[in-house]
């Protein structure tokens, strides 16, 4: 039996978008906050955030502005699923998303692994008149290495 070498917790590093001519921004800022976890029955989980998300003025869980709370989610994106692994790609069956357009979807990502290093590239998409490729970078996380 092969061991799934996606089984863990892994930390972002980096989530660019690069697009044909090479030139790269950063949806959520060069700072970001992100996690990913596969877990050996299968299922999957990923939070990507900015790092300074601006505070809601109320303590409400539910409160905020109408303002506030589109701030918060645009610099937010969360979902899960389970997932599968077919040759270098691995795809997330989207079971619930803050995206509400990709639930019921198949989130495919080529991937790629360097010691405790995964690089997951999405296929290209279309944001506007640009078409862009999404590279994130995670490092595993360890007992001595959780921050």
């Amino acid at each position: 039996m092969t061991q799934n070498q996606f089984v863990g917790t892994w930390r972002l590093v980096s989530f660019e978008l690069k697009d044909v001519n090479g030139e790269v921004s950063y949806p959520y800022g060069k700072e970001t906050i992100g996690y990913l976890m596969y877990g050996e029955d299968g299922y999957m989980s990923v939070v990507i955030m900015a790092a300074r998300r601006p505070k809601f003025s109320s303590e409400d869980f539910f409160g905020g502005s109408t303002q506030e709370k589109a701030h918060a989610v645009e610099a937010y994106i969360s979902y899960c699923g389970s997932y599968e692994i077919q040759d270098k790609k691995v795809i997330h069956h989207v079971k619930a998303s803050l995206f509400p357009n990709w639930v019921g979807t198949d989130q495919k990502r080529f991937f790629e692994f360097t010691e405790d290093y995964l690089l997951l590239t999405t296929p290209s998409f279309k944001v506007s008149d640009k078409r862009l490729t999404g590279h994130l970078m995670w490092e595993r996380c360890t007992k001595t290495r959780l921050t």
